[in-house]
Order: C-alpha cells, then sequence, then structure tokens
C-alpha cells in the first residue's frame, strides 16, 4: 500500500490542557515513527480552545528534538499570517538543527477568524496573487543564490521540502505552476477533491524539485477492534465540528453513545459531507474503505488524521492502520 504519515492537531480534550496536549503529541510521533509512517504534520490554527499547534514552528522544534528519523514538517503554515522572511528564517532553524528532517507546507487560509487574523497583525487585503508572490518570496530566501537584497540566515542556501496546501482549485494550479507537492484537506473540505486533483496532475510543470504530481491526500481514520467502538471514538470529532460549525468551538469532547442519533437532518448531512473521507471501524471495515480511496483517487500517500478523546485509544487506531498498510 501508499505510505502513510501523520496529522497532528495537538488537540486539547475536555478537562486537559496544553501541557499534556504536548507530551501527548510527542508521543505520538515517537509511536508514529516505531511504526514506520513517513511524516508527523503539526497544522497551525489559531484562537482555538481544543487546538495546542499554534505555535507551530515552535512545537516542531520539541517533536523533532524528542525523535529521531521521521520527517517533521508544518501542514501546514498560513503564509498570510506571516512575513515570508520570518518563516525562512524559523524553518532554516528547524534545519539547521534537525537536518534533513523538516518540511514546510503552505496554506493561503488564515486558520482563524478574521479577528483574530487581524490580531496577527498582517495585512488582509484579499488579493488572490498575494499567496503565490509570498511563496516565491519564500523559496527564494531558501535559494542557494537569492535574487533579493535581504538574506535569511539560517536558510539561504538550505534543501527544505516545501508543499502547497489546499482545499480549492487555487492550491492545485499553485502547487501545479511551482512544480511543488500537493497536499488536499480532504479530510474536512473534501468537495473538491477529485477536481484539484485532476487540475494539479494536468497542469503540472516538472521542476528541479519534482519530476512528476505528487498528490497527498487528508484521510481520517478511527481504527478499533470493534465497528461499535471505533464509532464511539469518532464522536468526538463528530462533536467538535457541529460545535465549529454552529459558533461554539471548544475543547475536543469525550465520546457519546449515540451522538449522531440526536442529531437533526441538517447536522447529519453536514457531517456526511465534510466527513465523507474517513474510514471508522475494525481493522477490516478500514482495511476496505481505505483501499477504496485510494483506487478512486490514486493518491501518492495519506496524510492521516485521528482527533480521538483518548490517547491510548488514538494510539491503537494508528498501529492498526499501519497493520493495514503493511499487509495489503
Amino acid at each position: 500500500m501508499i505510505p502513510f504519515s501523520v496529522l497532528d492537531l495537538s488537540p486539547i480534550t475536555e478537562g486537559s490542557d496544553a501541557r499534556t496536549s504536548f507530551a501527548n503529541t510527542l508521543d505520538l510521533a515517537r509511536h508514529a515513527e516505531r511504526l514506520g509512517y513517513r511524516r508527523f504534520w503539526l497544522a497551525e490554527h489559531h484562537g482555538m480552545p481544543g487546538i495546542a499547534s499554534a505555535a507551530t514552528a515552535v512545537l516542531l522544534g520539541y517533536v523533532a528534538g524528542g525523535t529521531q528519523t521521521i520527517k517533521v514538517g508544518a501542514g501546514g503554515i498560513m503564509l498570510p499570517n506571516h512575513a515570508p522572511l520570518v518563516i525562512a528564517e524559523q524553518f532554516g532553524t528547524l534545519e539547521s538543527l534537525y537536518p534533513g528532517r523538516i518540511e514546510l507546507g503552505l496554506g493561503r487560509a488564515p486558520g482563524s477568524d478574521q479577528t483574530t487574523a487581524r490580531a496577527l497583525r498582517r495585512n488582509l487585503a484579499s488579493d488572490p496573487d498575494e499567496f503565490p508572490q509570498d511563496v516565491v518570496e519564500l523559496m527564494d530566501y531558501f535559494a542557494g543564490s537569492p535574487r533579493r537584497p535581504v538574506k535569511a540566515v539560517p536558510g539561504a542556501g538550505l534543501h527544505i521540502p516545501m508543499w502547497i496546501l489546499g482545499s480549492s482549485l487555487f492550491g492545485a494550479q499553485l502547487a501545479a505552476a511551482l512544480g511543488l507537492p500537493f497536499a488536499f484537506a480532504s479530510h474536512f473540505a473534501p468537495a473538491m477533491m477529485m477536481q484539484a486533483i485532476d487540475v494539479y496532475r494536468s497542469q503540472f510543470r516538472p521542476s528541479s524539485t519534482l519530476d512528476q504530481p505528487y498528490v497527498m491526500l487528508g484521510y481520517n481514520v478511527f481504527a478499533a477492534d470493534t465497528d461499535e467502538e471505533a464509532q464511539l471514538l469518532a464522536t468526538s470529532m463528530q462533536q467538535a465540528f457541529v460545535n465549529l460549525r454552529t459558533g461554539k468551538p471548544g475543547k475536543l469532547p469525550p465520546p457519546v453513545p449515540g451522538y449522531l442519533d440526536k442529531l437533526g437532518p441538517s447536522e447529519r448531512a453536514m457531517l456526511e459531507q465534510v466527513l465523507s473521507c474517513s474510514a471508522i471501524g475494525s481493522p477490516a471495515t478500514v482495511k476496505q474503505a481505505m483501499q477504496a480511496f485510494i483506487a478512486r483517487t490514486g493518491a501518492d500517500e495519506l496524510m492521516i488524521a485521528s482527533q480521538t478523546f483518548d490517547h491510548t485509544a488514538r494510539l491503537h487506531s494508528y498501529a492498526l492502520a499501519a497493520q493495514i498498510r503493511d499487509e495489503s
């Protein structure tokens, strides 16, 4: 089967705190390393009570320092929030500390609401050309012979693999034009997935970085010993999505038996749409779903997310997914 990687948001569960979330994140990264996952990525979000990965570069340093071989990266850095030079210096520092292991995924969304985005003190002009220009500027800071008079120190001359993240055709087109690998957020925004994959592959231009298109897809996995147990575990993420979409974001809640049965038709339809790229169940159920998804999309790699309340259950889910990978 294709390679698997891990996407972590360092979830803060009800009754817990960020310190515990960080310890769990490192434990999960070490677990993923032992299980042969290719990458461990953290995502930038701000002002979210249930997500502790806001200072993404700082947390990546903690994870890289506590692991040995797994690639560690941002999935992603929301570039509109930052001056490209600052990101070049941050990731140049990480690459200097942990050479050959640091990766940088870049997204166009703010990873927050507009009020929080303004508090981050970046220009919020909605110019669609701004993100591509920022990406090109960032790439130049890492070049061996940068064209700009300002130098990223550390950063200049370092090889840091860059990815474009997206949930629409915009990211697909940009990744194709720049000849970069493309990661699609199908684990929570699957509506345009197949169209974005087609656009990326058809418009891809080989570059010094990549000679053929490479697609990584976000995918939710809740694996347990039985279908019933896995379905119960998944209710934490389902609650979190409903809370977020109804303007009541909070910490990741504990599982609730029969949660879906308590929802109205509109909420159930919303969950079925946004979480359609998911495998929930026993190893046999998950294997069947994953194989069908890979066959349908032609994905080169899966980035597996598992927003699970119980940390031990989350570790077990990733272990079962790795077992499925190795047996297929």
